[in-house]
């Protein structure tokens, strides 16, 4: 394995991991803050207990995202000094921002998870809406950094075209670059989206245990409603992304709909296999003229296929409209899912808990992350050759250090060991709440932490 292909490979794991817990430190205060509204309104306690689970819950997650973040931080600079030595005066305000967001996050956190009982309940529920904002923040300052990845603005360039002007760098224009929108929205969506259906899944899964359950009936309500409106809310969200790529990375969108020949009027594709030797998409379902309705609006537009690039501009077909199939496969499962319960809940004027609309729900926890994952991948791999869109490639970024194989195995191992821990304290806090004296557990549980604390 070459050094260029270890790096990327490294790095993609680096991002794989902790997109995972950036997203659930985005959607997990939502949940948490709901909960205890909930309880602020009712005064009924099972929604405080909730509130606390999920609070532990959040902070067991938001260490392990920071421990990952902060292997990213330090692979930017080791794995992609020539990216940095490039990009890092022009975007650096993000990333500072995004520094700062954490920590108020971090901050605030502690506030909520220690000030139980020690503060006035609207104070407190104060610092839970603090979290939640401070995450999504954070996650936006990020998603801002990697929208002018591919659309880089805000600079210019010297006469040699290789230098930037530092004279001309205008931060603002670079953070908020045209594509820092519909990313932000989209990712954002998608944060709420999979922690939802995660905890949907949990709760459904608990529910199927226990139905007599009240705290898991509760959970399902809270979380399900997230998941729901997200879920219907994320085409819209997916539609503006798509357009503003067909406009401006048109070599990504013939990519990730296997377009090889420019066409007016082009199809939509549903499954199909890029071929890169015969440069035809086989197998594919098509559906006339719909591409170009979606990516222009108009039946007769234009698409440029892949074949109207040079070869080795074009990002890997295979890769790209693969995942690409996975994450809108993943994200219609989602919304007929979420369709499907709140069909039920209003045939049911209640939480469903008919045992297939559980089990569906169940089965439908992990695909808000894999479509995640899919995405960033989508994006990522579809912007290649190029790290910064058309200004600089990604080979001529990496280190020249050699071996990258190494420290690509040895981040492995850590993630595998890290995801243990994670698997362990999520069973634990999980297997709390199972069970017909679950709530005894509960509050055993909590006395045992605040007489540690």
């Amino acid at each position: 394995m070459d050094d260029l292909l270890s790096a990327r490979l490294g790095f993609a794991m680096s991002l794989g991991f902790h997109i995972i817990f950036a997203a659930i430190g985005i959607g997990m205060p939502m949940l948490m803050v709901i909960a205890e509204l909930q309880y602020i309104r009712t005064r009924d306690e099972m929604y405080l207990t909730l509130a606390k689970r999920w609070a532990k819950g959040s902070a067991i997650l938001f260490a392990i995202g920071a421990v990952s973040g902060t292997i990213i931080a330090f692979q930017l600079g080791l794995l992609w000094p020539g990216f940095m030595r490039y990009a890092g005066s022009i975007i650096g305000m993000p990333f500072s921002l995004e520094g700062s967001a954490f920590f108020t996050e971090a901050i605030f956190l502690g506030i909520y998870l220690y000030g139980w009982d020690k503060i006035s309940p609207k104070l407190h529920v104060l610092t839970g809406g603090i979290v939640a904002l401070s995450g999504a923040v954070s996650g936006i300052f990020v998603v801002c950094a990697n929208a002018w990845m591919n659309n880089p603005e805000g600079f210019k360039l010297l006469p040699d075209g290789k230098t930037v002007d530092f004279n001309s760098i205008d931060p603002f224009a670079a953070m908020f670059n045209r594509g820092w929108f519909h990313q932000t929205l989209h990712m954002t969506l998608a944060a709420y989206l999979a922690t939802g259906a995660a905890v949907v899944g949990i709760h459904a899964y608990m529910l199927i245990r226990n139905r007599e359950s009240s705290f898991h009936r509760k959970a399902l309500g809270i979380s399900l409603g997230m998941m729901a409106v997200t879920a219907l809310l994320q085409p819209i969200s997916g539609h503006i992304s798509a357009q503003h790529v067909a406009k401006y990375q048109p070599e990504k969108l013939a990519a990730l709909e296997g377009q090889w020949e420019t066409k007016k009027g082009a199809p939509l594709r549903i499954g199909g296999y890029p071929d890169v030797e015969t440069e035809t998409t086989k197998y594919a379902i098509e559906i006339p003229y719909m591409l170009s309705i979606l990516a222009f609006n108009d039946p007769h537009a234009e698409v440029k296929g892949l074949k109207a690039f040079p070869k080795d501009e074009r990002p890997n077909p295979l890769i790209v409209h693969t995942a690409f199939q996975i994450m809108v496969g993943c994200g219609s499962a989602l919304i007929g899912i979420a369709l499907l319960a709140l069909f039920v809940a209003w045939r049911q004027k209640g939480v469903p808990d008919n045992i297939w609309v559980l089990r569906a729900l169940v089965a439908g926890a992990p695909l808000g992350f894999i479509a995640i994952e899919a995405g960033w991948t989508v994006t990522e791999c579809g912007r290649q050759p190029w790290i910064i869109y058309r200004v600089l490639r990604t080979a001529d970024a990496v280190t020249p250090v050699p071996n990258l194989i190494i420290p690509m195995i040895t981040f492995m191992f850590l993630y595998l060991f890290l995801a243990a821990v994670v698997v362990a304290l999520l069973k634990r806090q999980i297997a709390i709440t199972d069970g017909p004296h679950a709530m005894d557990r509960i509050h055993r549980d909590e006395k045992r932490d605040l007489h540690h604390h």
